[in-house]
């Protein structure tokens, strides 16, 4: 039994150690390339937002339309 698992975890440890290789060698190339291109190709400055345009004062016949509307609703649906 000890030759059957012995190369069973020999192949084991060294398929895991490769797999994690791999994949640090894989962050390591990633960052360098976001690096890399950042450099080249910086963002672009942010253009800065225009000033916010004021709000219309409000319209001085809107209470007597509300008014009127709410007195015509009333007088044709009755409680």
């Amino acid at each position: 039994m000890d030759t059957i698992f012995e190369p069973a975890l020999v192949l084991m440890v060294a398929g895991m150690g490769f797999v994690f290789i791999f994949l640090t060698m894989l962050v390591g190339v990633t960052h360098a390339m976001s690096r890399i291109v950042n450099r080249f190709f910086p963002d672009p400055d942010p253009v800065p937002a225009k000033a916010a345009v004021p709000k219309p004062a409000e319209d001085p016949n809107l209470p007597v339309v509300i008014a009127a509307a709410v007195k015509a609703y009333r007088s044709r649906h009755p409680k």
